[in-house]
């Protein structure tokens, strides 16, 4: 009773909030990673097998092609996926930073594509594409001649640009609030003094505003990048992966190894791979926010 007595009272408030934690993402995390020293499959039993090692891993970077290939779709997605949703988030809020009613209503519609279900974005996006009827790929076709009659979600290259298209239009609204966020702290003062000075609109952003704002660029980055790696329920409802394995990133060969080769023990060695990049990346943010200016 003395020793319970001794720990603070924030502890005890936050004993339920650590406890549910636990139960939530590190029992699983944990139960996955010694799943991934063992060789299971479900074809041949209910139960987990004998401990195998480093096998699984070394399978994964050595002999499986369609690991390698879904590393490599990941990449694109990633890198694709974050710099266009950078790109058209931080246009989009310079473009809405100033006062002003159509501004504001702006700000409030921009919620809507973020409070979807991105399972939904991916079938609604599967609709506008579709070459007999789909709206978006009918207007495409109007104004880039070469893509008339294409059949997007057929093609490599044209699909993992649907696929990105998609997660931009999920997401970009979200981060464009939060840059509007950083912009708003920005001291007006500033960018006062450099147009007093002569300064064009273009030096003003380049000299004085893009220099305060990468803090908040950064976060959105790391943060963004996160959500990509671990995109899933669009590419499941949009493209499943296909064709062939062109959009199949790492988080849905993951999904693809336990749930249709059913190989829990190799599937656990893949999500370890995905959870390491993403505890990666998670540590590089919290860095970024809580280190001392």
């Amino acid at each position: 009773m003395k020793l319970l007595r001794r720990i603070p009272t924030p502890v005890w408030l936050l004993a339920p909030a650590l406890l549910f934690v636990a139960a939530m993402a590190l029992f699983p995390l944990g139960s996955a990673l010694v799943l991934s020293f063992r060789q299971w499959r479900l074809t041949k039993s209910t139960e987990p097998g004998p401990f195998i090692g480093l096998e699984n891993y070394t399978l994964l970077f050595t002999d499986d092609p369609e690991f390698l290939e879904s590393l490599w779709a990941t990449f694109v997605f990633v890198t694709s996926d974050v710099v266009a949703t950078l790109a058209v988030a931080l246009g989009a809020a310079l473009l809405l930073r100033r006062a002003g009613r159509v501004n504001s209503l702006a700000r409030v519609l921009l919620i809507l594509p973020f409070v979807m279900s991105p399972a939904l974005i991916g079938i609604s996006f599967r609709f506008f594409l579709n070459p007999e009827f789909g709206i978006a790929q009918f207007l495409i076709g109007q104004v880039v001649p070469a893509l008339h009659g294409k059949v997007w979600l057929a093609d490599r290259t044209l699909a993992m640009a649907a696929v990105v298209a998609s997660d931009v239009w999920h997401w970009a609204p979200y981060m464009t609030l939060v840059i509007l966020g950083g912009l708003a702290s920005i001291p007006a003062e500033t960018e006062e003094a450099a147009r007093v000075d002569g300064a064009s609109a273009w030096a003003v952003f380049r000299d004085v505003t893009l220099p305060q704002l990468l803090p908040v660029l950064g976060i959105v980055l790391v943060l963004k990048t996160v959500f990509a790696l671990k995109a899933f329920d669009t590419i499941f409802t949009l493209t499943n992966g296909g064709p062939g394995t062109s959009t199949q990133t790492l988080a849905y060969f993951v999904y693809h190894t336990a749930f249709n080769y059913y190989d829990m023990g190799y599937a656990a060695a893949a999500a370890w791979v995905l959870t390491a990049l993403l505890l990666a990346l998670s540590g590089y943010y919290l860095r970024l926010v809580f280190r001392k200016r």
